[in-house]
């Protein structure tokens, strides 16, 4: 059996929500065994820009780019305040429906967790830190990752995912961490994926439900519009 890794690097994107939900697996898997967690980012809004259309670094604002700039520098600090950070976006997200990425709300929920909300400010201001999330973006690109969430593992190798809507917490979040783990042991093996039937797009259109109240922006898999809307579960 393959040993558990001491640390993984965990690249997400605030804007995603299925990273989103594999980050409390990941969070609970640390909590029963210690493993270092060192957050990294990737960006949805580049890897699906269109042609013609700006980087998500040329814009004074950016939705998942800026709320990333926003870490990079917390991190500077501490891996601890990003952390925290990244927890506390996402759950206003994804979770609670807020917008954390506009800039008041930023603020506050910079202020919440403790830390001054002038940091919004302090790092679009500072354009390393748009630096910072480019070349971690570039690393997964370089791997041929395509999006979120993706780890690398301490021997370089590079997974996608799990992606999952329901994360496992206990003795079950082990078991799935010990089979993501397996699955370096094979560095052929590529793909195995379960199709996903209605029922299941209905199940992850409910639990997406906040984060689609919340985004401004369109939804985008490898290239491919994502009608949620489609699918979303009426009321009874």
């Amino acid at each position: 059996m393959t040993s558990r890794p001491e640390f993984v690097d965990f690249h997400f994107d605030v804007m995603c929500p299925y990273a989103y939900q594999t980050s409390l697996w990941i969070r609970e898997v640390r909590e029963l065994t210690g493993l270092q967690i060192n957050w990294r980012f990737f960006s949805l809004e580049e890897i699906n820009r269109q042609d013609g259309k700006k980087h998500p670094w040329e814009r004074e604002w950016s939705y998942g780019w800026s709320m990333m700039r926003i870490g990079a520098l917390l991190r500077r600090t501490s891996m601890d305040d990003l952390d925290a950070w990244y927890a506390r976006a996402g759950r206003a997200l994804h979770v609670d429906g807020h917008k954390p990425h506009e800039k008041d709300v930023a603020r506050h929920l910079l202020a919440e967790i403790g830390l001054d909300p002038v940091l919004v400010d302090v790092a679009i201001a500072d354009s390393t830190t748009s630096s910072e999330v480019l070349a971690e973006h570039e690393r997964v690109v370089a791997a041929n990752g395509y999006g979120v969430p993706t780890m690398f593992f301490p021997d370089d190798q590079c997974l996608f995912g799990p992606v999952l809507i329901d994360p496992p917490t206990g003795q079950a979040a082990l078991r799935l961490w010990d089979a993501v783990v397996a699955w370096t042991e094979f560095p052929h093996l590529y793909e195995l994926q379960r199709p996903k039937t209605p029922a299941d797009a209905q199940a992850i259109t409910a639990t997406f439900r906040p984060y689609l109240e919340a985004r401004d922006w369109v939804s985008i898999n490898r290239g491919e519009v994502i009608d949620f809307d489609a699918l979303k579960l009426r009321d009874e």
